[in-house]
C-alpha cells in the first residue's frame, strides 16, 4: 500500500462522538501516511457531544486504535494536546506515558525552528468568556449539520453538486468571532513571545498556511467539513493537505483488519 513518509503529522478537531465526525476519511488518511511523530492537536474526541449523548461508532474506535497501534510500533511520538470540548483532560496535565504525551502547549523544533503548537481557544472571546454561548453554538452547529445533510440530499437528487450550508454559516459567525477575538493575531504574538518561528493551532475549523506579523501561522483545519491536515516534510517543509487531492493519489485499499494493517 502506497504510503505518505513525513516527519510530522498534525490534526485537529476530528470531533468524534459527534455524527458529523469524517472518521473513515481520517482513518484512511491515518493509514497511508508514516511519520516519526503525531500531533493531535484538540477537539479529537468531542466531550460536550457524548454528554448528550452523542454518537460514536465503529469507525471511531477504530481511529482509537490506529493511534494505539503507532503507538505500539514504537515508530510514531504522540502528542495530543487539549482542546475545548475535550476539556476534561484539564484536569489531569501534563500527562506522560513513554512515547504518548497529554499537554495544554507544546514546542515543536524541527528543521525549519520552533513551532508553537497549541488549539487556540484560549483566544476565542465567545469560548473562553462565554461559555453558555460556546455550547449553544455548539448545539446549533448540530443542527446545521443535520439540515445540511438533508439538503444535500435533495441537491443530489436534483444532479447538483454538494455545498455546505453549515460550513458557508459558520464561517461567518467564526469570522465575526476572529475580529472581536482576533484570535489570529494573539496566536502569533504569543508564538514570538515564546521565541518561535511559527504556531500550529486549530479550533477556528478554518484552514490556512501564511504569514502573519512575520510568523509562519497554519491552521490544521477540521474533519467534520475542511477535512485537511498539515504534515512537515523531512526538509522543515509544512504543507496542508486537504483529503480530497490526498485520496486521489492515495486510493482506499480494502484489506482485512484494517485498523491493524498499519
Amino acid at each position: 500500500m502506497k504510503k505518505l513518509r513525513v516527519r510530522t503529522v498534525i490534526l485537529s478537531d476530528v470531533h468524534l462522538g459527534t455524527p458529523g465526525s469524517k472518521a473513515a476519511e481520517v482513518n484512511h488518511f491515518l493509514r497511508h501516511v508514516r511519520c516519526d511523530r503525531l500531533i493531535l492537536n484538540g477537539d479529537i474526541i468531542d466531550g460536550w457531544q457524548l454528554r448528550r449523548r452523542g454518537q460514536w461508532t465503529k469507525a471511531h474506535t477504530r481511529f482509537v486504535r490506529i493511534v494505539l497501534k503507532m503507538l505500539e510500533k514504537r515508530d510514531t511520538e504522540v502528542i495530543y494536546l487539549r482542546g475545548n470540548h475535550d476539556d476534561v483532560l484539564s484536569r489531569f496535565l501534563p500527562l506522560d506515558f513513554e512515547r504518548l504525551r497529554v499537554v495544554e502547549e507544546f514546542i515543536h523544533t524541527g528543521p525549519g525552528g520552533r513551532y508553537l503548537v497549541l488549539h487556540g481557544d484560549v483566544f476565542d472571546t465567545i469560548t473562553k468568556n462565554f461559555v453558555f454561548l460556546s455550547h449553544l453554538g455548539d448545539w446549533g452547529y448540530g443542527l446545521l449539520l443535520k439540515i445540511n445533510r438533508a439538503y444535500n440530499a435533495w441537491r443530489a437528487w436534483r444532479g447538483l453538486e454538494y455545498w455546505s450550508l453549515s460550513k458557508a454559516i459558520k464561517a461567518r459567525v467564526k469570522e465575526a468571532v476572529s475580529h472581536v477575538s482576533n484570535f489570529e493575531g494573539h496566536v502569533a504574538r504569543l508564538a514570538r513571545e515564546r521565541g518561535c518561528v511559527g504556531v500550529l493551532c486549530g479550533h477556528i475549523h478554518t484552514p490556512a498556511d501564511k504569514i502573519i506579523g512575520g510568523i509562519h501561522y497554519l491552521n490544521s483545519g477540521d474533519w467534520v467539513e475542511s477535512l485537511t491536515a498539515i504534515v512537515e516534510h523531512w526538509d522543515g517543509r509544512y504543507e496542508l493537505v486537504d483529503y480530497v487531492s490526498f485520496a486521489r493519489e492515495f486510493p482506499l485499499v480494502e484489506e482485512p483488519e484494517m485498523a491493524e494493517a498499519l
